[in-house]
């Protein structure tokens, strides 16, 4: 099997605890399933020489660790640094921009004490990694952010949309 199938196939993975993470409302659920899957995905760019995008997915599953225990601003302040040093260590020019650039969202939106923030963050940290994706050759990585968007939508959806319109037409209102 070569490095690029197996790759994909840890990007499978990685697609299905992405999918659910944001179907939790539970924060800590969530950031749960987003260990799991930056692991995966950490992994996967070692396979294909990403090295700055590798290095900053061992950086995001430290950054989930820590984030299950605290949402201090100092260690979100660590990871963003962590995150610019390894990207100007494995500098590979706009991939590693891209990837810094959803890092920091990411770092920022792991930090967040409401899920409806990390949600918000989430959503334009994974924007710069579909666009880092796609650059970088990876079309399970392309899919994965893509559904990882769409689950979130979904999630924020069933969580802050409906319910809002909900309560503007309920009966009692009326």
């Amino acid at each position: 099997m070569s490095l690029f199938v197996l790759s994909q196939i840890l990007v499978g993975i990685a697609i299905c605890t992405d999918i659910l993470s944001f179907q939790f409302k539970e924060r800590k659920h969530i950031v749960y399933c987003l260990l799991v899957s930056c692991t995966l995905i950490s992994v996967h760019f070692m396979c294909l020489n990403r090295w700055t995008a590798a290095c900053l997915g061992l950086v995001a599953t430290l950054r989930f660790a820590t984030s299950l225990f605290s949402t201090s601003k100092i260690f979100m302040a660590i990871f963003i640094t962590a995150s610019v040093i390894f990207s100007a260590l494995t500098y590979e020019g706009l991939l590693s921009i891209l990837g810094c650039t959803g890092a920091i969202f990411g770092t920022t939106a792991s930090f967040c004490k409401e899920d409806k923030q990390l949600r918000q963050l989430m959503f334009i940290g994974t924007s710069f990694w579909l666009v880092h994706n796609y650059l970088a050759g990876s079309p399970g990585a392309v899919l994965m952010e893509s559904l990882f968007i769409g689950s979130n939508l979904v999630g924020y959806f069933r969580y802050y949309i409906r319910p809002r319109k909900q309560a503007m037409v309920s009966p009692a209102n009326k």
